[in-house]
């Protein structure tokens, strides 16, 4: 069964992790920002291993979203992100090929233990089935 495990932040988690402390988001610095990477990269080598990976990627802050809707012409209307309401936004996903929904739990409780600065907010890790027929 394919399921899409997603990590969520915010802009300020963004800006954070460029060495900008804001919005409750402790500043990152270099020392974190490795940590990080190396923590994300040996979660990805083991899931390519166990062959369960099928894709994964970051995102590019929500400052640089763009938002598209059809005009009343049908033209597109586009719009910058993101809208101000908006507090947790994708921040990063997997695409896994797990056997069981206890399988694909246990991974994103590791991918929840990623290492960041005492006192950056903790956002959950979402599971979502691919397709109607899965299960959790």
């Amino acid at each position: 069964m394919k399921y899409l495990v997603m990590v969520q932040g915010s802009q300020a988690d963004y800006e954070a992790m460029g060495g900008k402390a804001s919005g409750g988001s402790p500043a990152w610095n270099e020392q974190d920002m490795q940590a990080m990477f190396a923590f994300m990269e040996e979660i990805n080598n083991d899931l390519a291993e166990s062959g369960e990976l099928v894709d994964a990627n970051g995102l590019a802050e929500p400052a640089k979203t763009l938002f598209v809707r059809a005009g009343t012409d049908g033209r597109p209307v586009v719009s910058d992100g993101p809208y101000a309401e908006t507090q947790e936004v994708l921040a990063g996903y997997w695409v896994l090929d797990c056997a069981s929904p206890e399988r694909v739990t246990e991974i994103a409780a590791r991918i929840a233990l990623c290492p960041q600065p005492a006192g950056a907010p903790a956002h959950p890790v979402v599971i979502r089935p691919i397709g109607s027929g899965g299960d959790l």
